[in-house]
Formats: structure tokens, C-alpha cells, sequence
């Protein structure tokens, strides 16, 4: 039996999977708080992630009516970017900073010139630095909380964290490590000229962890936390990875010719390359794999998070909800959504705030508020999704992951806007399953088990979920489309 672990922004859930007989045994989760503040400040206590760890896993395992001693591995996959600030102790000096915080857009600003703008952040990082990446947060948190900074003793990603507090063990791997900001995806190794200018005097040998290759273990867990999960005492964790890149392997995205779209609190669109991808767009990142290759993506930051604030604005359950956009036609009479609710990342607009376009006292209602907001989340996927260009051109099926996958209206709103077939796997928390896989992986690779039979033996897709484009709306959507890009270029001026 293998465990995997998704600690997302929202939720941490755990799944039980059994690999020789190619089964989902059991799954269960645990929600987090997101404390919420003015200036875009978006942070968490890591102590929420143990807790929720903790519970979803018992729970998981109670489901599956598997005892915990059956368990072999561990593999962990963590919402990218947060960072987790730890003293010599292990404690956190400041609450995680998360991927959404947009307080930190002004050290951003400062750090990019520093490093000579796009051109010297491509040559010297292979992507461009974004408000999101931890690179920022630790040039803020420098400056707003000076005692904190001088405490840090070691800087973790979330899924380092956990791994952390599974094996005892500081170490993290190329693809979570991508999204740093202080990390040369191309070569896959620290940058510490580049974080000596986001932190002079933090000694970055002593406290960036100790890199991995992702087929190599993070450690076993440890005696006391074993006896507390009720584990043996040579369980494996694997190296893990952020859950962009989990959930890559947990789609069976590991080879060229596939796209993993992710409708979650953020949205993403990732493609698998077997070499570094140079691209000289800002907004594409140009991440490593969790699975010794590449993942360019782009990622928008208003996908479920934007349509669960209209949702509750009008006080409707997901049903009802569902049902609202169903009932309005395509292009909600003209209302057009830009979700920009956390600011925006793709296209780049850090600072933007969200906007409801061409209402009149004739369509204003809440079905095309409801579909206005879903259709303004899934044009900005489009719009990322054409920033890939030859990584996803040609590309026969979109597998769509995420929360915003289980509703059919939205599978087939993102089928007909990029005019290609969408089709879920069984099991949609993906980026968790792809920590079990990867954990598989791990434990078994020097008996001769590959990843490539892994995905091939368990991630299986839900033919019931399939969605087809339709050329009919295919084209009306593309009139909305048109009309969404018109208002994001009068609106934000250039975004290319």
C-alpha cells in the first residue's frame, strides 16, 4: 500500500492506493483556514497542514480498512511557492506566505531589476520572476519582520515541510524547487548568486535544502512520527513535488503529447517536455518535472476561487450554481468577467482587480453572472493555454483535474473554448495519486518497476466525464472569446 498526500490551499487530502492490484482504496481530506488580509496578503499556519495531514490520513486509511503497518510509502505533493521559514529548532519564524500572496509585488518589481528584467531573469533562472514565486516573500519578509528573517534557519516549500516533519530530513527537488525564484531550471540547480541579492545575509548553503533527484527517497519516517501514525518503521517518502507536477504524474502526463488542465483554486496548463524549454514569454514557467524531465505551464490565479465568490455572493449551493450557468446561453448576453479577484498572473497583472463588463438592466441576472464568472475563469486558461504554442499544438485530449472538473457544464465549456476533447481520470485529486505513484516509483525502482507502468497500471480515465467540442458552440464561444480579449486589452492595455 502507498499513501499520497496533496496539501492544496484549501484542503489536504490523502488517497490509499494499492498497486499490485491497481486500486483507489480509500481517500478522505481535511480543510485549511486561509487567513485573508488588505494589500493582498494571503498566509497560512503550517501546524493547519500537520493537523489536516493527520486526520485525512486516518480517515483514509479507516475507508480503505487497510492497518497502517501495510503501508510501504509516503509521497507528498504541496501547493508550489509558499514560504515556510524555519528557525534552528524546526518552527516556523512567520505564518507560510502561499502562491497567492500578492502582498510581496513591489519586492518582485525591485528584484526583477536587480536581476537585469526579463532577459537577465531567463538567462539566469530560465523563466521570469513572478509576484507568487518565494523569492519575493523572502525579500519581504526581510524588510517587514527583520527579527523573523534573522531567525530563519532553513527555507522549505509546503511539500518540503511535510516531508520534513515525516523524515527529519531539510531536501526538496527540481521541480517545486522551479518555482522559487532562486532555482536555474535549466540546470537544475540553486542559484546563489541570485539569492544572495533577495537575502545578503542568510547563508544559502546552510539554509536551502539539500536538492534530490526525484527518483531518490526524501528519507523514512521517522520513529516518533511512525509510532504516531501507527506506521512501520521503514516507510519510504519519496522525493515529492509541488502539484502541478504531482498532478502531471498522477494524469499520466509524463511523456510528450498530453495537456493536464487543472480547474482548481488557481487554474494551469502543463505540458511534458524531455528537454529544457526555452521560451522568452514571461508568463510561461518553465518549471522542471518531479520526474527527471521538464513541465512548462502557465498558471491563472482566479478559476474556483472566483466562481465560489459569485456563488455565495447570490447564496446558491455547486447544484444550483450548475444549474444557473446551464440555463444562461454562451456569452451571457454580453456580460463579460475579468475574474481578477487575487490579482492575475496570467496575463500578468499582479495588482488587477476583477471586473463585471457590459451589464444593463436587461442581463443582469444571476444566470449569466454565474456563467459570465466561469466562462471569464476558462477564457484566461484559453488565453494561457495559446502561450504554449508548439508544446500543446497538435494535442488530441485536455485531462482535466481538479475541482472545477467534477461539474459536466464546465467540462464541457472547456472542451468547446479550446475546441478539444476533455476527459477526467477516475480519481480528479490527481496531484495526490501522483504522490502515491511517485512513492511506488521510489520504493520499487531498483526491483525494475518504471513510473511509465505505474500510470499506465492506475491512472485510469472516467469515459462518463468525456466532453466533446461541439463546432456550433465552439463558435460561439469564440465570439465571447473575442469579446473577453477585447476588454482585457482596453481594460489592462498590453498583455501579450
Amino acid at each position: 500500500m502507498y499513501i499520497g498526500v496533496d496539501c492544496g490551499t484549501q484542503s489536504t487530502k490523502v488517497v490509499v492506493v494499492d498497486v499490485e492490484q491497481g486500486l483507489i482504496r480509500g481517500e478522505a481530506s481535511r480543510p485549511h483556514h486561509l487567513d485573508e488580509g488588505e494589500n493582498g496578503r494571503r498566509e497560512q499556519a503550517p501546524s493547519e497542514w500537520l493537523a489536516a495531514l493527520k486526520g485525512a490520513f486516518f480517515e483514509a486509511l479507516e475507508r480503505a480498512d487497510v492497518d497502517a503497518r501495510q503501508v510501504r510509502g509516503i509521497g507528498v505533493s504541496g501547493q508550489q511557492h509558499g514560504m515556510v521559514a524555519l528557525d534552528a529548532e524546526g518552527e516556523p519564524v512567520y505564518p507560510a506566505k502561499l502562491w497567492c500572496d500578492t502582498e510581496t509585488s513591489a519586492h518582485n518589481n525591485d528584484l526583477m531589476v536587480r536581476l537585469g528584467g526579463e532577459a537577465g531573469c531567463l538567462e539566469k533562472l530560465g523563466l521570469v520572476l513572478q509576484t507568487g514565486y518565494t523569492a519575493s516573500k523572502v525579500a519581504w519578509l526581510r524588510d517587514h519582520h527583520p527579527d523573523a528573517y534573522r531567525r530563519i534557519d532553513s527555507l522549505l516549500l509546503p511539500h518540503d515541510y511535510l516531508n520534513f516533519w515525516l523524515t527529519g530530513n531539510r531536501v526538496t527537488e527540481a521541480g517545486d524547487a522551479s518555482g522559487t525564484g532562486y532555482f536555474d531550471t535549466q540546470r537544475r540547480r540553486w542559484r546563489l548568486d541570485v539569492f544572495a541579492e533577495i537575502a545578503p545575509e542568510l547563508d544559502a548553503q546552510r539554509v536551502l535544502p539539500r536538492l534530490l533527484e526525484a527518483h531518490e527517497p526524501a528519507g523514512v519516517v521517522q520513529s516518533a512520527v511512525a509510532a504516531e501514525l501507527g506506521l512501520a518503521d521503514d516507510v519510504v517518502v519519496s522525493s515529492g513535488g509541488g502539484d502541478n507536477m504531482l498532478g502531471a504524474i498522477g494524469t499520466g502526463n509524463i511523456t510528450p503529447g498530453l495537456i493536464t488542465l487543472s480547474l482548481g483554486t488557481s487554474g494551469t496548463v502543463c505540458a511534458y517536455s524531455p528537454a529544457p524549454v526555452v521560451c522568452d514569454n514571461a508568463m510561461v514557467a518553465n518549471f522542471c518535472s518531479s520526474t527527471g524531465g521538464w513541465l512548462p505551464l502557465i498558471c491563472t490565479m482566479n478559476v474556483t476561487s472566483a466562481t465560489t465568490r459569485v456563488r455565495e455572493l447570490f447564496g446558491l449551493d455547486l447544484e444550483a450554481f450548475g444549474e444557473r450557468v446551464a440555463s444562461a446561453p454562451i456569452g451571457a448576453e454580453g456580460v463579460t468577467v475579468l475574474p481578477f479577484f487575487n490579482g492575475e498572473r496570467v496575463p500578468m497583472l499582479p495588482e488587477a482587480s476583477a471586473d463585471f463588463l457590459g451589464l444593463t438592466s436587461l442581463n443582469t441576472t444571476q444566470a449569466n453572472l454565474c456563467r459570465a464568472v466561469m466562462e471569464g475563469a476558462t477564457f484566461g486558461l484559453r488565453y494561457g493555454l495559446e502561450l504554449l504554442g508548439d508544446l500543446t499544438a497538435g494535442a488530441s485530449q485536455i485531462r482535466l483535474i481538479g475541482g472545477g472538473a467534477k461539474s459536466a457544464v464546465w467540462r464541457q465549456m472547456v472542451a468547446d473554448i479550446t475546441n478539444t476533447q476533455v476527459i477526467c481520470p477516475e480519481i480528479t485529486d490527481a496531484a495526490a495519486l501522483g504522490g502515491a505513484l511517485q512513492a511506488a516509483w521510489c520504493d520499487q525502482r531498483e526491483a525494475g518497476v518504471t513510473l511509465d507502468a505505474l500510470c499506465e497500471r492506475l491512472v485510469t480515465l472516467d469515459a462518463q466525464s468525456q466532453a466533446d467540442p461541439d463546432p456550433a458552440r465552439v463558435a460561439a464561444y469564440q465570439k465571447a472569446y473575442s469579446r473577453y480579449y477585447r476588454a482585457l486589452n482596453q481594460r489592462h492595455g498590453q498583455t501579450d
